[in-house]
């Protein structure tokens, strides 16, 4: 299993994701599921993957070499806007289901996938799409500015309390990093190392890409900030008076 996480924020877009493949207790590997497409000046995009990952890997060779959406033969390259670029991804979606779907099905196997995209093409605003294993998707918008695929349970609450869409992206990489760590302390099928992705409002271009690994300082430094936060708090709160 996987762990993704993207912030969808005034001043920009935040993308986190583990790299932990789990093919049993004794078969755990590491794949970066980040990948990206940037045209300087002119797009921006971050594409995130969970779910089996022949199927993911699949989506991402078949958006490199091109896919048919409305006619047209369309790559993440040139497709005028983000909505199209989540249409495109959900068409590759689809067309690996057709493709492989049956055999899976053959064996008794499920399709399952989900991906993130988020970035911003050249005369739109930054957005961010949770496309699913049918090829449909949903939006972040300002009320749940952030989206997730994969194990999200353990790294929901913070966001649920702390995001809004006027936090900070240093704000928000530090909120994706106490995500991912919460799930890590509570589910071993997500693993170290993890990337990070920003993509900064207008830029037009990553702005940061990162490999973090458990050695990483800052990485070290919110861990073991946030477990002492988290016991300051408890110990700093009153206990019942109603138990004999």
């Amino acid at each position: 299993m996987t762990y993704c996480v993207g912030l969808s924020v005034n001043e920009g877009i935040v993308m986190l994701s583990d790299t932990r493949t789990n093919a049993g207790l004794d078969n755990i590997s590491t794949f970066s599921k980040m990948f990206a497409v940037e045209q300087p000046g002119e797009r921006a995009l971050l594409l995130t993957t969970a779910g089996n990952l022949a199927i993911t890997q699949a989506v991402w060779n078949h958006l490199q070499a091109g896919v048919w959406h409305n006619g047209l033969l369309q790559k993440l390259t040139d497709v005028p806007d983000m909505v199209v670029a989540a249409q495109l991804v959900g068409a590759a979606v689809r067309l690996v289901a057709q493709q492989d779907g049956p055999a899976l099905a053959a064996q008794g196997l499920a399709f399952d996938c989900s991906l993130l995209l988020g970035g911003q093409i050249a005369g739109g605003p930054p957005r961010l799409f949770l496309i699913y294993s049918a090829g449909n998707f949903i939006e972040a918008t300002d009320d749940t500015p952030f989206l997730q695929i994969g194990e999200h349970k353990y790294g929901k609450p913070i966001l649920d309390r702390v995001l809004t869409p006027r936090t900070s992206l240093i704000e928000g990489v530090a909120l994706t990093l106490i995500s991912m760590d919460s799930t890590l302390r509570s589910n071993l099928s997500v693993g170290m190392p993890l990337d990070l992705g920003v993509i900064r409002t207008n830029e037009l271009a990553t702005c940061t890409r990162r490999r973090i690994t458990d050695e990483d300082p800052y990485y070290r430094t919110i861990r073991d900030g946030w477990s002492q936060a988290l016991r300051d708090a408890y110990l700093a709160l009153p206990r019942p008076d109603f138990v004999l």
